[in-house]
């Protein structure tokens, strides 16, 4: 049995619509066997597909070419993730590294400095009602 690959990426859940599946496929980011594929491509069992997702490649050997999307506890039927453990750990990397440096004060207040601000702006329009007069009377 044989499957369109971008049809195959989208019912094997690797890309959420099958538009992104063709548009990986059109901009050289889907592989098979080794070779850029155009969307059009099909794929059979036992066919290696690499999908680069930034930073990463993933490897995938199609067990079963479908068409139609599956449910997540069917994907081992599907496919096998090939994908080598070093390609795991560049991901791990990129998690761990992405929250390091950000000195206190730059970007976006956290959840706790908001709440902060909001205190203090309280306060601040608190005190300064007492400074008000009363131009009615």
């Amino acid at each position: 049995m044989e499957a369109r690959i971008d049809k195959w990426l989208w019912a094997a859940r690797i890309f959420k619509t099958r538009s992104l599946a063709a548009d990986a496929c059109k901009s050289g980011r889907i592989t098979l066997n080794g070779a850029q594929v155009k969307p059009s491509r099909t794929v059979k069992e036992g066919d290696e597909v690499g999908v680069k997702k930034s930073p990463v490649t993933y490897t995938f050997r199609v067990k079963q070419a479908i068409e139609k999307r599956v449910g997540a506890k069917l994907l081992p039927d599907i496919l096998e993730d090939i994908t080598t453990p070093e390609q795991y750990e560049i991901l791990e990397m990129q998690r761990i590294s992405g929250f390091v440096g950000r000195a206190k004060g730059t970007g976006r207040p956290t959840k706790k400095d908001r709440r902060a601000l909001d205190d203090f702006a309280q306060n601040a329009s608190e005190d300064m009602s007492s400074f008000l007069f009363d131009f009615d009377e």
